[in-house]
């Protein structure tokens, strides 16, 4: 009598073969293994992981930034003294370690959903530590040079949220299924039962989520106010054609925005304040708007936009002012006193008193920001609207006859601010989402650097009514833990009915299924052994060879 142990049938798979190729470059079928992986592997994985969700978080951080990418850029600027876009390398980078990451992960869980060994080739693990190594230093940098800038990733939860929580609720449903598997295979062990626990964890907090997300367009449409006004910040730079050149006066140097190191180059560092009229008259104020192209914009200006931007000049406060008084715009003042070594610093205020009055605009077109001499200026010009750009208490607001707020909108608290009747512009806003949102709080007015963007919205991206959202939530929720509950169904059934069969029958089966042309067999492990009554393995294997199979014998082989 011989035992055997049954052939093995093995079929082209090209995709698996891919999978394993590639994330641990096994392309042979024999390095392949369904054996659990290694610690040292599932360390690297969780490595993997990490890497990922620090990407995603870093991802998602400049992605909401990018209201902010001038302020960023001026950072820059101010401390290296040269001009350059920093946003493109780190955005560059991102997106390659994003993806590189995140094609990674899909390998990894296409591994897992197969059973196959996880064994992340050492190229691979040299790439994902430099990505990991490479965000860390990315955020702690951002965090010493730019920590203010964390605030808008709060602030931009307000406007994702609600959509964040279905697309994790999503995520993490879909997860079940490569969870369903490992909970399901053999018996309980301890990783097993923590895999589980840690599974409902998460997902018990997604679908309670909700309770902790606050965003002010979730609100019925009738109490949505009027659209907040839009202010030009800075002359509005984005826009070349009248933006240029009132940018200039706002900053401490001309270095930047005109062409004084050609005009001046000793000088080129002096104070603007510095220099006489005739001089910066001089000065050419759109040229590095063409060089620089700080907003990506120069490529969609007209022949016609572009020589007009490149033979700009300064324009001085009388020429604004006049200009807003044309076209009945308001204009907000956020001017910087000149050094103590200027000949006009103790009559600066008076100056852009007579300005004011010599340019024929309406004293409440003006919002007067400035706290120097605001008792002075409030009797001189009872008119202008005094606003103030620190968070006071409503008493000392009323006490300066303060009854406009400009503030950053990470510091604008709305609903404190609208009880106390009290109006409110927030500055920089540059992006339509962080528009919806103050739109939907109530906020009166905004600066911006784009406002030909944000006139373009006629509306919040969205809004919806407490009991929408409540239903949308409750839908999801209960969806997910339907299909959460059928993958664990089904993967108990998949597992007990492979469980039913003996493995020899299901090779042969598939044997007799399949052509023989798309099959190959393969005889890898076909071990005999004579027992007692010395029964001749020929005569045991003929009942093989009459089906075509190949045997070994003790003299040869035999078919």
């Amino acid at each position: 009598m011989v035992k055997h142990q049954p052939l093995q049938v093995y079929e082209r798979q090209l995709c698996l073969s891919c999978l394993t190729g590639i994330y641990g470059c096994r392309w042979k079928r024999y390095q392949r293994s369904h054996d659990d992986s290694s610690k040292w592997e599932c360390s690297w994985f969780l490595i993997l992981c990490s890497s990922f969700l620090l990407l995603l978080v870093w991802s998602y951080f400049w992605w909401e930034a990018h209201n902010d990418y001038n302020e960023f850029n001026w950072l820059l600027y101010n401390r290296s003294g040269e001009w350059s876009d920093g946003t493109v390398p780190i955005l560059t980078t991102t997106l390659v370690g994003f993806s590189y990451t995140a094609f990674l992960m899909i390998l990894a869980f296409c591994h897992i959903a197969l059973g196959q060994q996880l064994n992340l080739y050492w190229i691979h693990k040299i790439g994902v530590l430099a990505v990991l190594l490479t965000t860390i230093t990315g955020v702690v940098s951002i965090d010493d040079l730019w920590r203010d800038e964390w605030d808008i990733v709060l602030i931009s939860l307000q406007s994702t949220g609600p959509f964040l929580h279905i697309g994790a609720v999503a995520a993490v449903t879909a997860l079940g299924w490569l969870v369903a598997g490992q909970v399901v295979r053999g018996d309980r062990t301890r990783f097993q039962v923590l895999l589980l626990l840690v599974y409902l964890f998460v997902l018990l907090a997604l679908y309670l989520a909700p309770f902790a997300i606050s965003s002010p367009c979730i609100m019925d449409r009738a109490d949505l106010k009027t659209r907040p006004a839009v202010i030009g910040r800075r002359g509005a730079p984005m826009i070349s054609n009248n933006g240029t050149p009132t940018e200039k006066t706002y900053f401490k140097t001309l270095r930047r925005t005109t062409d004084v190191a050609r005009l001046f180059p000793k000088r080129q560092h002096d104070d603007a304040s510095l220099f006489n009229w005739t001089e910066i008259r001089s000065l050419s104020a759109g040229l590095w708007f063409l060089r620089d192209d700080p907003y990506w914009t120069v490529q969609f200006m007209s022949t016609k936009d572009r020589n007009r931007a490149g033979n700009q000049t300064v324009c001085s406060l009388l020429e604004l002012l006049r200009l807003a008084t044309r076209t009945n715009r308001s204009v907000i003042f956020s001017l910087r006193r000149p050094p103590p070594q200027h000949p006009r610093y103790q009559l600066w205020i008076k100056d852009v008193q007579k300005t004011i009055q010599r340019s024929g605009i309406q004293s409440e077109q003006v919002m007067w920001t400035l706290d120097w001499y605001r008792k002075t200026v409030r009797a001189a010009v009872p008119l202008l609207q005094q606003t103030s750009e620190e968070r006071l208490p409503v008493e000392e607001l009323k006490e300066r006859s303060s009854h406009t707020l400009s503030l950053h909108y990470s510091q604008a608290t709305v609903r404190e601010i609208s009880r106390s009747n009290v109006s409110l512009n927030v500055y920089p806003v540059n992006e339509p989402w962080l528009y919806s949102v103050l739109w939907c709080s109530g906020v009166q007015s905004v600066s911006s650097d784009a406002p030909q963007i944000l006139r373009k919205v006629p509306h919040p991206i969205w809004i919806m009514s407490p009991d929408e959202y409540c239903l949308i939530w409750i839908t999801s929720d209960l969806i997910s833990a339907a299909i959460v509950i059928g993958i664990f169904i089904f993967q108990k059934w998949r597992m007990s009915g492979m469980r039913s069969y003996n493995p020899e029958q299901i090779m042969l089966s598939a044997v007799v299924r399949r052509p023989s042309r798309d099959v190959n067999i393969m005889k890898e492990k076909l071990i005999f052994s004579e027992i007692n009554n010395g029964v001749s393995s020929t005569d045991e294997l003929s009942i093989y060879t009459e089906h075509g199979y190949e045997g070994y014998t003790r003299d040869g082989i035999s078919r």
